[in-house]
């Protein structure tokens, strides 16, 4: 854990408050250099030698890490104040925004979970034969190359790297696991004179690859191809952007290691029951299709997620949840932001969730620009899909006035605007904006003309899943409120049941995901647990008299966390024993259904319907024609028997 910071003021271009700081974070903040990272550099090394300090740098991370090496020592911790803060046309203090910004860096974080993927450098590339073969020859010598053409009259005369002749049908898998399927696959005949002759065409040639470097300039092998690691994409016609490929194709060779993004939790998911379609609101969102269904779940392939955390941010019952860095952690950031703010002074922050791209805006804005205002906190996440409305919420409920969403350009901006819909439908649109720019400038500018709102007075700091840091999330904004309206597809809401239609058949309830819907094993009803509702679709889409429809909304009273009774009717009384069993209508409409039906003609078949399980076999056992009748049972037969028969014979 550290116990120093050591800061610098960057030749004097910002005001740091050492003695304050030292008060609020209750570390040893000395006074801050002018040139830490070279007139002063000797206090970087102390630093280092001590291992207990935190560098308050990172443009010239760079230079820290270097001295580090050189004093055979681990890097050390860096943590960037200046453009965050300190560069700022603000002259608000900002002791309150360093101090939460220094809290936050303290965070203790879990080691991000990861695979290791092995290339071989097998490189399949495509394209025609000018910009292929060119490009075949600056890698041969830094991969394994083989190049598919279309038109086999352009065969080179070399052996310096493998080319076949064909049509791509398809190709699936992700860096150091590829896998292609060609049509009409011709290769080359080694042996001969003169001119290279083809193999005769065959269909459905499989191989695998580690890279594939596509120069075809046509429609991309794979969803959000950007996102697709080994798949290298450059248009023919631009030069630099096929150097530029075949260099990062050059590089990916060895062993790498994929993060592993989400965590699954198969038994939490409301995809299918029963081959019963249900909830798909996170197959709908993937850009790259690494998630599939998987019978009654959906099941995630590690190689081609990308880690964009939209599927997170969507699934309502938490059986994906992102996990680079875990969903807990974010939230801890999120509350230890707001509380170390407003301990240390502090009244009305402001959120800016942000990504890599955002925080490239922010250096630039606060080097050439107004940089950030004092009271807003940059929170960068590693995916900004993965703030979803939970944590939109959890972050007012703490007390920041207002949440800014910044998305960089890989973000996907249909699931965040979304989320963005479902949060200001909850807690107002007033406090919750999507900042969709990419000019530092204008960054700057909006976010000095907010007029935010007041804070909440009593911030609280929710926990649990993400479904109950909502509810209460939203309860502390909205103490008087009951019941909120929101979208169509929002994951919060109340099921409504046609009682002329419904039957009390109950399918409903034994596929519900979640245990919202349940029944009463005395009387036929059908009860409803409102919190519980995930709004996926099961018991609509399994319901045989469609009488199920949703009303998407967030009842903040104690009444969602009951059961209440959707339908229920009169049993039916045993005709023999007066039990109560099934529900009257039910048995009277098929009594009136069958009554002159051929196969209850006569007798008191009509009559066994009207009666229990027990009286109804009881019944049948002693009925005429009694189908358990079998006659006496045949006595086994003995070795004796055996023998007998043959000295009979």
């Amino acid at each position: 854990m550290p116990k120093a910071l050591i800061t610098c003021d960057c030749l004097g271009s910002q005001a740091i408050d050492a003695k304050g700081l030292s008060a609020t974070t209750g570390l040893d903040v000395r006074p801050p250099c002018k040139a830490l990272c070279t007139s002063q550099i000797d206090r970087a090394a102390a630093a280092i030698r001590g291992g207990d300090a935190i560098l308050c740098c990172t443009q010239e991370s760079r230079v820290f890490d270097e001295l580090a090496a050189d004093l055979s020592l681990p890097a050390p911790p860096l943590l960037d104040l200046r453009d965050r803060a300190g560069w700022t046309a603000d002259r608000a203090s900002t002791l309150p925004k360093v101090s939460a910004l220094i809290a936050e860096a303290l965070l203790p974080a879990r080691p991000a979970k990861t695979l290791d993927v092995a290339s071989e450098g097998l490189c399949l590339i495509l394209g025609k034969a000018h910009v292929a073969l060119s490009a075949a020859d600056q890698l041969s010598g830094h991969l394994g190359v083989t190049v598919l053409l279309e038109d086999p009259s352009d065969l080179p005369e070399t052996r310096a790297y493998d080319v076949i002749a064909g049509q791509l049908r398809r190709a699936s898998g992700a860096l150091g696991q590829f896998r292609v399927v060609i049509d009409a696959l011709q290769q080359v005949e080694p042996g001969g004179r003169g001119a290279f002759t083809l193999t005769a065409p065959r269909d459905g040639g499989q191989s695998e690859c580690d890279v594939i470097l596509d120069l075809r300039g046509d429609t991309p092998l794979f969803p959000a191809p950007e996102k697709r690691e080994g798949y290298l994409r450059a248009d023919p016609g631009h030069p630099q952007a096929v150097a530029a490929a075949i260099l990062a194709a050059s590089h990916l060779v060895g062993t790498f290691e994929k993060p592993l993004y989400v965590r699954t939790e198969p038994l939490l998911c409301a995809h299918s029951r029963a081959e019963q379609s249900g909830c798909n609101r996170c197959l709908d969102l993937c850009p790259t299709g690494a998630i599939i269904p998987d019978g009654e779940h959906v099941s995630v392939d590690p190689m081609v997620c990308a880690g964009c955390g939209a599927c997170s941010a969507v699934c309502p019952s938490g059986a994906i949840s992102y996990d680079a860095p875990q969903v807990d952690f974010t939230f801890r950031r999120i509350q230890t932001l707001a509380k170390a703010y407003l301990d240390a002074g502090g009244t009305a922050p402001r959120l800016l969730v942000h990504d890599a791209h955002g925080a490239e805006m922010i250096r630039l804005s606060a080097r050439y620009g107004r940089g950030l205002p004092a009271d807003v906190m940059p929170m960068e996440m590693t995916a900004i899909g993965a703030f979803g409305h939970a944590e939109g919420l959890a972050a007012l409920a703490a007390g920041f006035a207002s949440v800014h969403w910044l998305p960089g350009p890989g973000a996907d901006r249909l699931a965040l605007t979304a989320q963005v819909a479902l949060t200001q439908a909850i807690a107002g649109a007033d406090r919750l904006r999507l900042l969709d720019t990419s000019d530092p400038d204008a960054m700057s500018d909006a976010l000095f003309a907010e007029d935010a709102p007041a804070p909440v007075a009593n911030p609280v700091r929710p926990m649990g899943t993400r479904r109950q840091i909502t509810r209460q999330a939203a309860k502390a904004l909205l103490p008087e409120a009951g019941v909120i309206p929101l979208p169509e597809g929002a994951p919060y809401g109340y099921v409504l049941v046609d009682t002329d239609a419904c039957t009390l058949c109950l399918s409903c309830v034994s596929l519900c995901p979640s245990g919202a819907l349940g029944d009463n094993p005395d009387l036929p009803q059908l009860r409803f647990q409102e919190d519980a509702c995930l709004q996926c679709g099961l018991c609509s889409n399994v319901c045989p008299e469609n009488a199920i429809t949703y009303q998407p909304r967030l009842n903040l009273g104690d009444d969602a966390l009951q059961q209440v009774v959707l339908n229920e009717e009169e049993p039916f009384a045993c005709v023999e024993c007066g039990a109560l069993f099934g529900v009257k209508s039910t048995i009277e409409r098929i009594t009136a259904k069958l009554e002159n039906h051929a196969m209850f003609a006569g007798g008191d078949k009509l009559r066994m319907i009207q009666m229990c399980d027990d009286c109804r076999v009881n019944a049948q056992y002693h009925s005429e024609d009694n189908p358990f009748t079998l006659g006496e049972r045949p006595r086994p037969r003995t070795t004796d028997d055996y023998l007998k028969k043959r000295r009979d014979h």
